[in-house]
Order: C-alpha cells, then sequence, then structure tokens
C-alpha cells in the first residue's frame, strides 16, 4: 500500500529582469522548483520594485502582488515572467526601477 505523499516543496530563483521601452517598466523572470510530492495549486509572489537614481540611491520601494504560475507538478521547474510597473510619475529622467522578490506564499 502506498503512502502518502510528501507535500510541495516550493524554491525560487532571484529574479531575472529585461528592460522595457518605459523606464518605469521591467519584465521580471522567476523560475520555480517544487521538490516534493505534490503539486503547487495557488500562491502569490510579492515583488518589490525599488526606484533607483543615477548614483545608486534607493529612493522608493513599491509592492506588487502577482498570482504563481500554478500548477507547478511535484518534482518539476516553471518560469513565471511579469511585466512590472510603477506610475510613471515616480521615474523622473535619470533614474530606473530594480524589481526584487519580497516573498513567497503558497500553498
Amino acid at each position: 500500500m502506498p503512502g502518502t505523499p510528501a507535500p510541495a516543496a516550493l524554491t525560487w530563483s532571484a529574479p531575472t529582469r529585461e528592460a522595457t521601452d518605459k523606464r518605469w517598466c521591467e519584465k521580471v523572470t522567476v523560475t520555480f522548483r517544487n521538490s516534493g510530492g505534490t503539486a503547487v495549486r495557488s500562491g502569490t509572489i510579492t515583488l518589490g520594485t525599488h526606484i533607483i537614481d543615477l548614483l545608486g540611491i534607493d529612493w522608493a520601494t513599491v509592492g506588487s502582488a502577482q498570482r504563481l504560475p500554478v500548477p507547478i507538478a511535484p518534482h518539476s521547474r516553471t518560469d513565471g515572467t511579469w511585466t512590472v510597473c510603477v506610475d510613471a510619475w515616480r521615474v523622473p529622467l535619470g533614474m530606473h526601477v530594480e524589481t526584487r522578490i519580497v516573498g513567497v506564499d503558497w500553498s
């Protein structure tokens, strides 16, 4: 008689960022790996988009939440890609955005 499968075990990569044609947006890709025995069926990723000036000073962080690319099958990997934007007025000429992961909540 088979045992109960192990629960999902989700890990994720650092974000890969790609510029867009707007300085207040960027395309962000994160790789998710489920090394557990059951699928990840729902969840959110919270992204922190930092507004950086010419000298590298972080002026503000704007958070956004996106749905995970589910389901993520057991023993598999999946990429999620989102275009993340902040209000254009927050990013004057000479400044740029850098999106970083703040957290992942899944079940």
